[in-house]
């Protein structure tokens, strides 16, 4: 008959223990409870028989064999069982009297660390231990009752902070944390009543409590206010994170536009109209065409650079019959319209720069902190249900996203493991040459055919009273941009990659490079020829209105295919029995990021452009939604996309943002402006606006004599201008750097707890070994003990 072993548990202090004398009590409390707890359930183990025994019984031979590595068959004897069944990780969520004994043994200690007192005024002597109680696992209500009654009076004496991470991580269900935590709350509630001196106490009390739980309902509200919260998780559960990162990155481009509007609505827009000028001719009467093409009506309004005044506000002023500037009366507080114009301007900008930068390295750290996939199947199965969800629609949404991520955990691995042949990869690399040459051919097409027909328009200017004749060039570049994409897809059929990550990277860097071509003849067209050509004209309003006719058009297109053109294609699919089509994430990302360019481009001629991209943002993602329900499947090859987020952020910085910037800068610098309107009709550039102001400090005195300075060496000089660049570029390389040593942490710890297996097999084979020298030495000496076989045959004939 095997015999149990003891087990002794040296546990080294942390060294904020080193300073505190520990008491032998606690120490020989705590490790009788935790070792007859581990006694209790071994005798348990052995009487019940586990799984682990289960598993020796099968093995034929000797009882005691060798207990093999990894890579070896598994056999264990009846003795190493019961050692591994006595281990803690077998021991612990086997009975809810036990995890309460070993988590009262953890508040004993935290108790001891932190150097609180003991239960009220009792002696050491008079503290509670569980050796006075039993630890059967078959143990009745009572016992449980009172062992549950040390646990709160315990949980009592810690902190707010160290009693809600104990719960926490107690391995109970949410019920019996809810109750012990209440328990504990009317426990110490009652005792702390007893104590308070006063009434002004009590009602402190009383309302530090309701404050606490009024900011944990705020909280929660807020997360629950969370725009299109249910909608994400719905797509994210039928279509998986493919799909989502679309919807999550449209949502980032509204809250871009949002940052980017509320400065100009309050210091150039919302001052302007509550000063407006006068106006200079009759009002055009509204006729809706100016929905479409930006003009008419919408010419003198707040819409357009034209319309801001170049003069100081105060208060409301008469041009002089002269003609000149609008000079206001002497009071009120001055407001230089075209200061704040110009740096209003950049400071959005400026603003939008650092929200890019930031978003872009979060986004980055988050995709690329994990190093590895390994172990991802187990947490996605064992760690991802929400206990808390009661709700049937809840419970459906969160099944469908843990099987919708399953499968896309499931495609990464097997795309992995079958890699292709040199023949095979010889083949794919001739296809993909021959669909890239045809694919840049089209995008040559589409350039020489939007700049050609932008040189058609220079060439032959459109009156002034047919306007629909304005959308002419707006409607060629974006039924361009509608037709190319699908060109694209049609080609990449032939690719036929292995990843579909790989094959909507390579779709958006098509499209990006047939946009970014196509932006950039529009951004020479209208700074590099429509200014020289329209020079008795207000050239800004034209680019603001050209502007804005692109975002319109680009829009109504985007209706169009989305209500019709996936409608249409998932009819031909269903008809051919395809199935319904999938969504196409590169064409709509890049749809997203054109539009968003676009609004760049003209928020220095248009001030409240962004206004309009919000409500086609808005607009669009109702649209898509709807659509994406009706006519696409999820996709037949599911793939993880966990680092789509960071790729459009990247190419929303750098050729969206980055472009936008030049082209602004290009103009504030070096395009003088329209003599006729806006803020800059009496300077040379945009910029002189702040030469002037400065020079204008200059003769104010003393006082404001640092504000010239800032002007000179941080604004004129290109210094600051390169060392801001340089700051960013260290801040995104840091970040980099970061997440590059995280993962190597992981790595590590991952690397350590694969040791610390193997250190526990080695122990349990050095234990195992042990122990069977032992049994066949005690065998031995009974062996010789016992008399010999002889004598036994001669005593039993006598």
């Amino acid at each position: 008959m095997a015999q149990s072993l003891s087990f002794v548990f040296n546990v080294l202090d942390t060294p904020e223990d080193q300073g505190q004398e520990p008491s032998p009590y606690d120490e020989s409390e705590m490790h009788d409870s935790f070792h007859q707890l581990i006694q209790e359930q071994s005798q348990w183990a052995a009487e019940e028989g586990l799984e682990l025994q289960q598993m020796g019984s099968g093995t034929s031979g000797s009882d005691h064999q060798a207990l093999l590595g990894p890579e070896g068959a598994l056999a264990h004897s009846t003795a190493t069982l019961r050692i591994l069944a006595s281990m803690p990780s077998r021991t612990i969520g086997r009975s809810r009297g036990a995890i309460i004994s070993q988590y009262y043994s953890r508040t004993v200690e935290l108790r001891r660390r932190a150097s609180r007192p003991q239960l009220g005024d009792l002696g050491r002597l008079a503290r509670p231990s569980l050796r006075l109680y039993d630890l059967e696992l078959d143990s009745t209500a009572l016992e449980e009752e009172e062992k549950r009654l040390l646990l709160v009076k315990e949980l009592q004496g810690l902190t707010v902070a160290q009693r809600d991470h104990m719960l926490r991580a107690m391995p109970l269900s949410l019920a019996e944390k809810r109750c012990l935590r209440e328990e504990t709350r009317i426990a110490r509630g009652r005792q702390g009543h007893r104590g308070l001196p006063s009434c002004c106490s009590r009602l402190r009390y009383a309302c530090v409590l309701a404050l606490h739980d009024l900011g944990l309902g705020l909280l929660s509200a807020l997360h629950v206010l969370t725009p299109w919260r249910y909608a994400l998780k719905r797509i994210g559960g039928q279509f998986g994170s493919s799909v989502l990162s679309y919807f999550l990155f449209l949502k980032t481009l509204l809250a871009f536009n949002v940052v980017l509007l509320l400065p100009l609505l309050a210091f150039t827009v919302g001052v302007q109209a509550a000063f407006p000028p006068e106006p200079l001719g009759s009002v055009p009467a509204f006729t809706g065409l100016e929905l479409l093409t930006g003009g008419g009506r919408f010419t003198d309004t707040v819409m357009y650079y034209g319309y801001y005044s170049n003069a100081t506000l105060n208060q409301l002023c008469a041009a002089p019959p002269d003609g000149g500037p609008c000079i206001p009366e002497a009071g009120g507080l001055p407001y230089n319209m075209p200061l704040a114009y110009l740096f209003t301007m950049g400071a959005a900008f400026f603003i939008t720069c650092i929200t890019l930068v930031y978003s872009m390295s979060h986004s980055f750290g988050e995709s690329y902190r994990v190093g590895s996939t390994s172990g991802a199947h187990a947490i996605t199965i064992f760690c991802s249900w929400d206990h808390k969800v009661t709700q049937k629609w809840a419970s459906c949404l969160q099944h469908d996203n843990i099987r919708t991520r399953l499968k896309e955990l499931l495609a990464e691995w097997r795309l992995r493991r079958g890699p292709r042949s040199v023949c095979g990869r010889l083949k794919q690399v001739a296809v993909l040459g021959l669909v890239w040459l045809l694919c840049l051919g089209i995008t040559l097409g589409c350039t020489v055919a939007v700049y050609t027909f932008s040189e058609f328009m220079i060439e032959s200017p459109v009156p002034a009273e047919p306007e629909g004749a304005l959308l002419a060039l707006p409607l060629v570049v974006c039924l361009l941009n509608l037709v190319a994409p699908y060109l694209y897809r049609c080609l990449a059929a032939l690719e036929r990659h292995d990843s579909p990550e790989l094959e909507v990277y390579v779709a958006i860097c098509r499209n990006l490079i047939l946009k970014t071509v196509i932006l950039g003849i529009l951004c020479y067209h209208w700074l590099g020829r429509r200014v020289g050509a329209l020079k008795d004209q207000c050239w800004e309003n034209f680019v603001g209105q050209e502007l804005y006719r692109l975002m319109m058009m680009d829009f109504i297109f985007t209706l169009l295919d989305t209500v019709f053109g996936e409608l249409v294609w998932r009819l031909v699919s269903e008809k051919r029995r395809r199935g319904r089509p999938e969504f196409d994430i590169a064409r709509n990302v890049l749809e997203l990021i054109y539009g968003q360019t676009l609004t760049w481009l003209g928020v220095l001629f248009s001030p409240l452009l962004p206004a309009m991209q919000i409500i086609k943002l808005v607009l669009l993602f109702y649209v898509k939604k709807m659509s994406l329900m009706a006519n696409c499947q999820a996709p037949r090859r599911p793939w993880l996309a966990s680092r789509m987020s960071t790729v459009f952020i990247s190419l929303l910085c750098f050729p969206s943002f980055l472009g936008a910037a030049v082209f602004l800068c290009y103009a504030i610098w070096q395009v003088k402006p329209s003599s006729l309107c806006g803020p800059f009709r009496t300077l040379g550039t945009m910029y002189e606006a702040g030469k002037v102001w400065v020079r204008r400090l200059e003769k104010g005195g003393p006082g404001v004599s640092w504000l010239p300075w800032i002007h000179q060496y941080l604004v004129e000089k290109t210094f600051p201008i390169y060392l801001v660049s340089a700051l960013l570029l260290a801040v995104i390389y840091l970040n980099i750097q970061v997440v590059k040593g995280q993962r190597k942490v992981i790595c590590l710890l991952k690397e350590q707890i694969s040791n610390e297996g193997e250190d526990k097999i080695f122990l349990i084979n050095k234990l195992h070994s042990v122990y069977e020298r032992k049994e066949k030495s005690r065998a031995g000496r009974m062996q010789e003990a016992a008399p010999p076989p002889a004598l036994l045959t001669e005593d039993q004939d006598t």
